[in-house]
This record gives C-alpha cells, sequence and structure tokens, in this order.
C-alpha cells in the first residue's frame, strides 16, 4: 500500500513539473519593427496633368513649297536635313508660258498707256472748242467718257502685268528663314501642279519647335497659360523644360482631348514628329506639407499615416490629403513638419508597436 501511494506521488511530481514547463514556453515575446521613414516638410508643390504630345514647328517656323502653276522642277538644290540659310534658293521652276505672259503684260500696260494719253488730248481739245461755242456738249461728253474708260483700261492691264511678274518672281523660291529641310518629295525634272496636296519640300527652324499637347477633356479647365511643363522623350529619363503657351481652342469629339502647345524653354534636339510625354503643372500650392504618396493608408474609408515617434514606437495619425501626384501627397491637416513618416513597413502596424528605423 505504501509502495503504491509513492508512485502516484512521483508520478504527480512529473505531470506538476511538465505542466510548469509548457507554461513557460507560451509566454510571447514583442521585437521592434524594421520600417523605412521619410520627413515631411514644407515645399512648393505642384499637381501636374499627363498628355501625350507631338512635337512640330512653332507658327512660322515652317514653309511648305507649292508650285505657283502646272510647272516642271528645274532645281532642288538642298536634300532632307541639309542646313538651309535665309535668302538660299529652295527650288526653281520652270514654266513655259511665263515670260510670253510678262511680256504681253507689258505690252498691254503700254497700249493702255497710249489710248489715255489720246483720250485726254481728245477731251482738252473738245473742252476747249466747245468754250469757243464750236463743239457740242455731247461731244464733251463723250470724250470725258472715253477718258474714264481708258483709265480703268489701264488699270486692268497694270494688274495683269503685276500678276504676270509676280508669278515669275515665285517661279524661283528662296528661303525667308534659316533652317533645315524636313521632308523633299520631288526631283528635278518632275511635273507638279499648284495644290496643297502636292508639295514640294517642306523646311522648318528647328530653334523654334514646340508640342502639341493632347489633353483629356476633363484636364481642360486646369490648363493654365505660361505653367511649366515637363517633356520627355521615348526610353528617356531625362526631361525638358517647357511652357504653356495657348489653351485649348475646341476639342476634338472623336479622341476626346483637346490640343495645347507646349513651347521649349530651350531649343531641343528632338525631331518634328517625335512623339512625347508631357506633364503640365497644373495646380501649385506654395509652403505645403508634403510627404511620399507611399506613407498613406487607406483602410475603411479611413486615411492615416503611420508616425516613427522619439520614442521608437509607431502612432496612428488621420490625415486630411490636398493636392495628389504619383510619388507625393499634400497633407492639409493632421501631422506637423518634421514627423517622420513612416514609408515601408507601415502595413497592419498597431499603434504603440515598437519599431527601429532602417538606416
Amino acid at each position: 500500500m505504501r509502495t503504491t501511494l509513492r508512485l502516484v506521488a512521483a508520478a504527480l511530481l512529473l505531470f506538476s513539473g511538465a505542466c510548469h514547463h509548457a507554461s513557460v514556453e507560451e509566454v510571447e515575446t514583442t521585437a521592434a519593427v524594421p520600417v523605412a521613414v521619410e520627413t515631411a516638410t514644407r515645399q512648393l508643390f505642384e499637381s501636374t496633368l499627363a498628355a501625350t504630345g507631338t512635337v512640330a514647328p512653332a507658327p512660322g517656323a515652317e514653309l511648305t513649297v507649292i508650285a505657283p502653276g502646272p510647272a516642271r522642277i528645274a532645281e532642288i538644290p538642298k536634300a532632307e536635313g541639309d542646313l538651309v540659310k535665309a535668302g538660299d534658293t529652295l527650288v526653281r521652276f520652270d514654266i513655259p508660258s511665263l515670260g510670253s505672259d510678262v511680256a504681253a503684260g507689258r505690252a498691254g500696260v503700254a497700249q493702255a498707256e497710249a489710248r489715255l494719253e489720246a483720250a485726254k488730248a481728245s477731251y482738252s481739245r473738245l473742252s476747249g472748242l466747245l468754250a469757243q461755242g464750236v463743239a457740242a456738249p455731247r461731244e464733251v461728253e463723250d470724250a470725258k467718257r472715253q477718258q474714264a474708260e481708258a483709265e480703268a483700261d489701264l488699270a486692268h492691264a497694270r494688274s495683269t502685268a503685276s500678276s504676270s511678274v509676280a508669278l515669275s518672281d515665285r517661279a524661283v523660291v528662296r528661303a525667308p528663314f534659316a533652317g533645315v529641310i524636313s521632308q523633299r518629295f520631288h526631283n528635278p525634272g518632275d511635273l507638279v501642279d499648284a495644290s496643297a496636296s502636292d508639295p514640294v519640300l517642306k523646311l522648318i527652324n528647328p530653334d523654334r519647335l514646340e508640342v502639341l499637347a493632347a489633353v483629356p477633356v476633363a484636364d481642360v479647365p486646369r490648363v493654365v497659360v505660361g505653367h511649366d511643363a515637363h517633356i520627355t522623350a521615348p526610353g528617356s529619363d531625362a526631361s525638358e523644360p517647357g511652357r504653356v503657351v495657348t489653351r485649348p481652342a475646341h476639342v476634338d469629339a472623336a479622341s476626346a482631348t483637346a490640343s495645347v502647345r507646349v513651347a521649349f524653354v530651350h531649343p531641343t534636339r528632338l525631331a518634328a514628329g517625335t512623339v512625347v510625354q508631357v506633364a503640365i503643372v497644373a495646380e501649385t500650392v506654395p509652403n505645403a506639407l508634403v510627404i511620399p504618396a507611399a506613407a498613406v493608408v487607406q483602410d475603411e474609408g479611413e486615411t492615416f499615416v503611420m508616425v516613427a515617434g522619439t520614442d521608437n514606437k509607431a502612432h496612428k495619425y488621420p490625415v486630411a490629403l490636398g493636392l495628389v501626384t504619383h510619388d507625393a501627397v499634400q497633407i492639409t491637416t493632421g501631422l506637423e513638419p518634421g514627423a517622420r513618416v513612416i514609408v515601408r513597413g507601415q502595413d497592419g502596424l498597431p499603434e504603440g508597436a515598437d519599431v527601429t528605423v532602417a538606416k
């Protein structure tokens, strides 16, 4: 009997020891959560709108040469990509009837001048005879009418001759400004017509290029003339500065966009026709409190940030947002400058959790 009691007591002691050991293993320990932080700062904050654009010559920086009439191209000295100085010959046209038309115009002017002189002399003579009572008043009136008709004929002849000379002047097209041949559509010997659908060549001024940006209709009210823009070419990480020079004049119903002209601040090396991305500055807020967009948490209708306090604990701050871009946001209320907002590691982080800031 005593032996049995000793065995039971030993078993109880072993069981009691096992239970005590298990309770020690179930005690949880907490470790500081590593986080990355950024400091909330006050600065000029800009909100931008995105658009796709095409590089094109500014108004007055492009010339499309068209034949003055049916003609043969006698000379095109420049090829595509060639530099051109102001006054250089671009195209010389051979117009077969041009010489005879100019000569006929000059002859017509000479004949009209002779008829006018004769009419003036006749009117003057008959007016003197009328004063002497020799000529009839009707004769004087007819002479006056003939003089007026001769004056009209002379004006018409001079206009015709001027048109012929103007056409002759257009037979040789010279560059009105320095630039580069952007496109050449014909060669010497080709026959061309005076049609906009049959251009001969195009000259552009590469120092006066701009961007025609297609802005979504919803963003049109945000476009302000004079605001800055950032122009980025395909495959480039660097942008070129630009400036908005016009607001949209009409909307393209098919694409639901409006055209906005953006001028390069400095001459660009981009070629006309290049498709670019444009970020146009819309709204600006001076002295705005700005934090990275990655710090903002939105959960169940609540907007907040987690801040790494000086006590090395995480603290939750409800905030109100102002302007928002893809990588930064403006905080209007709920945060002070200098706050270390957590930008990585804040997901699921409870209030008061121990944190360690990653260097």
